[in-house]
């Protein structure tokens, strides 16, 4: 390998024709350095047209290089807040409300912010606009920081904004034509006197085990019950049940997450005039549904049709059901912050 500057060249088994002029016009344009030590080497430092780049405190790095200190708190001990944001048809949807939410997580664990509102708003859009991405999936991460090998967080420094833009695809899409079968499992939400399920921290084992007990048990999702016995979420999820046309979902106070799609179904559920109440509910409940789905940011709408071997309704996905995914669908299609620049 040899070192010149900035640039850095490789050997390379890749063969190009008229390599030495390709590759020089490529970098001059995008506006990387390049060295060439003969025909059919390639810069390092010119990242690959299809390859990912992950935004971390305010540079722009390939999926190869985008790293963090071993002894970053977020890695260590799971402090730290994220979010999870839907870009669709070129709009990142609901943009405000994620990053109102990381601030009030972040606030919740004392952790300040190294950027305003606006700033974390452009730099997840110019994320998107780095990797070209039009649909798709932003997950926002903000970690404690390096410190040392203890507990303390007073002894961390620079917190690390990280951004990164890509797909993602929780459950099968024959899942959401179909509907899904979930089970109850035996790991309780957390109590709000630990770590408040409000909250979204880097800390998600408390979700992560209730997963693996689903998945050990060949579900693809699964509810958590609070320490009272209440139905309070999914692994991933809220949970909503249709009940004599009344939709239900528990309430954030039975450890519910704030969700963002949660909020968006209950607003177009009012449109479609179907109320929704958020009472505190038992399995009981759920098995005599008339219908019931899951909403969240990375599963979107999904429908269910069996809770431990309960089927719901006549287990199939219900009109309303229906009604309230096209409704997402096409609130999606015109509502968000334009990627694009004005």
């Amino acid at each position: 390998m040899t070192s010149k500057s900035s640039a850095v060249t490789i050997s390379t088994s890749v063969s190009l024709k008229n390599p030495t002029m390709s590759v020089k016009k490529m970098a001059s344009k995008l506006g990387f350095p390049c060295t060439l030590a003969k025909p059919g080497w390639v810069p390092v430092d010119l990242p690959p047209l299809l390859g990912m780049k992950v935004y971390i405190n305010g540079r722009f790095y390939s999926e190869q290089n985008a790293k963090v200190s071993v002894f970053d708190h977020g890695l260590l001990y799971g402090d730290g807040v994220f979010e999870g944001i839907r870009a669709y048809h070129g709009r990142l949807f609901k943009l405000k409300e994620h990053i109102d939410r990381l601030f009030y997580s972040a606030k919740a664990i004392l952790l300040d912010l190294p950027m305003t509102h606006a700033e974390l708003m452009e730099a997840t859009l110019e994320t998107c606009r780095r990797n070209k991405l039009n649909d798709g999936y932003i997950r926002l991460v903000v970690t404690r920081g390096r410190g040392t090998l203890g507990l303390n967080p007073n002894r961390c420094s620079d917190p690390q904004v990280i951004i990164i833009a890509g797909k993602i695809q929780l459950y099968p899409p024959s899942l959401y034509k179909k509907g899904m079968e979930i089970v109850t499992v035996a790991t309780t939400r957390n109590h709000h006197n630990a770590v408040n399920p409000a909250i979204k921290s880097l800390n998600y084992l408390n979700n992560i085990m209730a997963k693996i007990e689903a998945n050990i048990a060949g579900y693809e999702e699964a509810i958590m019950l609070n320490a009272e016995g209440y139905v309070a979420e999914c692994t991933g999820d809220n949970i909503f049940i249709l009940k004599d046309g009344r939709m239900f979902t528990p309430p954030l106070s039975s450890g519910a997450l704030h969700g963002i799609t949660r909020g968006t179904a209950i607003d177009l559920l009012a449109e479609l005039g179907v109320p929704t109440s958020e009472p505190n509910m038992t399995r009981y409940d759920l098995f005599n549904a008339d219908e019931c789905f899951l909403t969240g940011t990375g599963a979107e709408i999904v429908p269910v049709v069996k809770i431990d071997q309960r089927v719901i309704g006549n287990g199939k996905p219900g009109p309303v059901t229906k009604n309230v995914v096209k409704a997402y669908h096409e609130l999606t299609k015109v509502s968000g912050e334009p990627i694009a620049k004005r």
